[in-house]
């Protein structure tokens, strides 16, 4: 039997935010009935900042609270600070999650993020091509959202990344490929632990530090949104890109910049990098 806290039973005996928003200023879905969950997300947003959040959930107690405890979490953030709430966020409101229900938490992160990607007029296009490869079948996961729920939770086995994202969970025929995936993450996260009080990176090994992140963390975020980014030049902590795709002029540029990645090359490479968009 599992064992939820108080706020968990609260929010799922009496949810808050149930419900649609008519003419909602953006709207982000995640999960399929067909798999078992799913949610849908609307906000209302005046002068970028979220002043009302409502959803509609399928799925069990865990999913209904992870939702409500999601809208309350929004309203009345900017999109900037909504957008870098992680379901770990969530989970920490719920007082926690049984280690099985984490992907409800997941599910709601990612609707969010969808919702506000929306509104700033990216284009969701189909599953495969927005967010990757689908590893899982039987739940419909993609390689991209593993590789996200294995960065921001630490993960570290494949019974963690079932637990967090449902892939593995059925048939179990993907677990050699969540295995592969899970070791790339682990020996990225590694290369990065092992930098921290260690003699100054040269020249030459930060390049090579920045180069991997782009393509392997930070280039496959922004592709999910039709994005792409062109590292132009390094000098010493100083690192020039260009946003390309839907990202190239987008009015939430200077966002992408700092918020992914800058916030990423300072967690993979170093803590002091500055990013700086060539035009």
């Amino acid at each position: 039997m599992w064992d939820y806290s108080d706020k968990v039973k609260e929010l799922y005996k009496n949810p808050k935010n149930v419900g649609v928003i008519e003419n909602a200023d953006a709207v982000g879905e995640e999960g399929s009935i067909v798999c078992g969950d799913a949610l849908k997300v609307f906000l209302k947003i005046k002068d970028n900042v979220i002043t009302d959040a409502k959803f509609q959930t399928f799925g069990c107690g865990s999913a209904i609270a992870s939702s409500s405890a999601l809208t309350e979490m929004i309203k009345g953030k900017t999109l900037e600070e909504a957008q870098k709430i992680t379901n770990r966020d969530i989970v920490d409101y719920l007082g926690g999650l049984p280690e099985e229900k984490m992907h409800c938490s997941v599910m709601g992160s990612e609707a969010l993020g969808k919702a506000i990607a929306s509104y700033r007029g990216v284009k969701i296009k189909d599953k495969s091509e927005a967010e990757g490869e689908i590893i899982c079948k039987c739940f419909g996961v993609t390689d991209q959202l593993i590789r996200k729920a294995i960065r921001e939770n630490n993960l570290k086995t494949v019974e963690e990344v079932t637990n967090y994202t449902k892939a593995g969970g059925g048939c179990e025929s993907c677990i050699p490929e969540l295995e592969r995936i899970l070791q790339e993450e682990l020996h990225v996260a590694d290369k990065s632990e092992k930098q921290e009080g260690k003699i100054p990176l040269s020249n030459i090994k930060r390049m090579q530090l920045v180069e991997k992140t782009i393509t392997d963390v930070i280039r496959p975020q922004l592709q999910q949104d039709g994005g792409d980014i062109e590292l132009i030049d390094i000098d010493n902590k100083k690192v020039y890109v260009s946003l390309r795709g839907s990202c190239a002029g987008c009015v939430a540029s200077n966002v992408t910049l700092k918020y992914l990645v800058q916030d990423k090359l300072r967690e993979f490479v170093e803590s002091d990098i500055e990013v700086i968009e060539q035009k």
